[in-house]
């Protein structure tokens, strides 16, 4: 699969080569695209790509030296004892050459998992005034990256140019790399393999064959994505295994924290930690209602934050025996019937993230915005509503409802729901929305505005 979009994480990494010695950090999950990103960022620079690997750290300085021989011959002719020899002669050679870079060290939790003392030599190596190679490194185990970075006690912290993590690819994109006509089909296409371009680049020859791809990669035991959420936690630096309890509750529709801790018999308090864990890796999110204090808990859900782990957790964790010995059609089966469940999530998850950015399409809308991020809302037993947010001038108050079907529906989005009944928006006009994936299933009666996937999927780039 060609190389797709990455625009702002590309103009960030040029950020770097404006400054004479800077140092850059970003992380992100396994698949994600980290490493596709660098090589081609990397090679437009004429830069030195460099990956470590899982071993002691004598064998990972001579396979790294080998990488860099390639710049500079010569460099894999002596052994190294130590980092600090290590990286004073990559300066050193750098300099002769009047290279400044970049050189992008990729998997660096693997050289600091052998080898801890390895953070405090390069934040030395980084310090040196004299320095003058510019350096970027990276890596998938998010925990340790963040440790070594984020932590106000960390030796790195404050020292990079650019710190960013790497996120899902816009679902917008899939038209560039899947074979459908209609945009409500892309929708089917993103609740299978969400943002992740490994997946994507797995799925893309099976072209619209969307049954072949789901057994194939992922139903049939044999399948490379079969046990893809065990080796997303194993490959964690350390480990993240010990997590996998939560992931198996939340996945299969627990979501309050009191309630899963019920499900796992452990107190509600000793979830924080592991919750914000899987936060912080992408994998689960936390989620709370229109109108409420972000940082109080007492309302709050969590949820699978990536379609293909909530495909996985729904479909594939309660039914591993019986998809390892039954054949495709019956495999297919148990997808089929949570197929149109998992659709209508990722169809609102879109229509929320479409809305901030309304105001680049020509709906009128669009026109009413721009718009605040969206939120669902949810009270008691008060109706759930699917969209709700605020235009950014107050004036208005979005409220929308998705509906994932194809088939026709009545125009009669939350008709009920006046700006008094949601918190911080009283006073508001309310602009009633029906987000629907082909545009004349419906009609525009009583006022209500009609979003399709074509106009989410164009502004979702």
């Amino acid at each position: 699969m060609r190389f797709l979009d990455r625009r702002r994480e590309i103009e960030r990494l040029d950020n770097v080569l404006t400054r004479t010695g800077a140092f850059a950090v970003i992380w992100g999950r396994r698949r994600i695209g980290k490493s596709r990103l660098l090589i081609e960022w990397s090679r437009r620079h004429r830069g030195l790509y460099t990956v470590a690997d899982q071993s002691v750290p004598p064998v990972q300085r001579r396979y790294l030296a080998e990488a860099v021989a390639e710049r500079f011959p010569g460099f894999a002719d002596v052994e190294y004892p130590d980092w600090r020899s290590f990286l004073t002669r990559l300066s050193a050679d750098a300099d002769r050459a009047g290279w400044q870079g970049p050189w992008v060290l990729d998997e660096l939790p693997y050289l600091i998992d052998a080898d801890p003392t390895l953070a405090g030599v390069l934040q030395n190596w980084l310090d040196r005034p004299e320095r003058r190679l510019r350096l970027v490194v990276c890596g998938s185990s998010q925990r340790m990256m963040h440790s070594l970075i984020l932590d106000a006690a960390a030796p790195l912290y404050g020292r990079a140019a650019e710190a960013f993590g790497i996120r899902p690819l816009p679902a917008g994109h899939l038209a560039e790399a899947f074979p459908f006509d209609k945009h409500h089909d892309l929708v089917t296409v993103y609740a299978l393999w969400g943002g992740i371009p490994r997946y994507w680049e797995l799925a893309e020859p099976f072209g619209n064959d969307i049954e072949a791809a789901v057994d194939t990669l992922v139903l049939d035991a044999a399948g490379p994505l079969h046990g893809e959420p065990d080796r997303l936690l194993r490959e964690e630096t350390p480990p993240a295994t010990a997590l996998r309890p939560l992931l198996d509750v939340i996945g299969n529709g627990v979501h309050r924290v009191s309630e899963v801790a019920g499900r796992l018999g452990k107190p509600a308090s000793s979830l924080s930690r592991p919750l914000a864990s899987l936060t912080e890796m992408g994998l689960v999110r936390r989620e709370t209602p229109f109108g409420t204090d972000p940082k109080s808990g007492k309302r709050s859900l969590y949820r699978i934050d990536d379609p293909f782990l909530r495909l996985w957790f729904r479909v594939v964790a309660p039914h591993r025996a019986a998809l390892a010995a039954t054949p495709p059609e019956t495999r297919l089966a148990y997808w089929r019937r949570h197929r149109r469940g998992l659709e209508a999530l990722a169809w609102e998850e879109l229509c929320r993230r479409a809305v901030p950015l309304l105001h680049r399409s020509d709906t009128t809308l669009g026109r009413l915005g721009p718009w605040e991020p969206a939120q669902r809302y949810w009270r008691g037993n008060a109706p759930e509503l699917d969209i709700v947010a605020r235009s950014v001038d107050g004036k208005r108050l979005l409220v929308g409802e998705a509906k994932s079907t194809t088939r026709p529906v009545a125009a009669t989005a939350a008709a009920h729901v006046h700006s008094g009944d949601l918190a911080g928006a009283e006073g508001a006009d309310v602009c009633q929305a029906l987000f629907v994936p082909e545009s004349a299933a419906t009609d525009a009666r009583n006022g209500i505005h009609i979003v399709d996937a074509r106009t989410v999927m164009s502004v979702l780039t």
